[in-house]
């Protein structure tokens, strides 16, 4: 069995891919180990090109707070061993998944039954209205 950088050898743009892949987990593992850690999982370095390393936010709220860390973020890069001058900060929102719609709810005939007789005998007030808006949940 042959191994995957064998097989992206043959292809010329399957090679640059690659090579990109790994330009991109060398810049995200040197940004993993300088970041704080309450802003890992919310950043991800991008690629590096002209000695400018990209990152990018999952929010504005989290941008901000990586420029006013640049400075700092910056030297920690270069005492890596990064070649970097500069760090630019986009936002990247994540598109969340939609909430399910919610089911409405029922209650058992026996229970509409009681709250139906409590409702009347409270009936004229807000608390009769409410039990009797309930009772019809059935």
């Amino acid at each position: 069995m042959r191994r995957i950088s064998a097989l992206f050898k043959g292809n010329a743009e399957l090679a640059a891919l690659s090579g990109q892949s790994d330009s991109l987990a060398v810049s995200q593992k040197f940004w993993q180990a300088v970041v704080p850690d309450p802003l890992k999982k919310f950043t991800l370095a991008g690629s590096i090109k002209h000695k400018r390393l990209t990152v990018y936010a999952d929010n504005g709220a989290i941008a901000t707070k990586v420029k006013l860390l640049l400075p700092s973020l910056l030297i920690k890069l270069q005492k890596q061993g990064l070649e970097v001058t500069s760090i630019r900060v986009e936002v990247q929102v994540k598109s969340s998944p939609r909430k399910p719609s919610k089911t409405p709810r029922s209650i058992s005939p026996q229970s509409s039954s009681s709250l139906r007789a409590l409702a009347q005998e409270l009936d004229g007030s807000a608390l009769g209205e409410a039990l009797a808006r309930l009772a019809r949940r059935s």
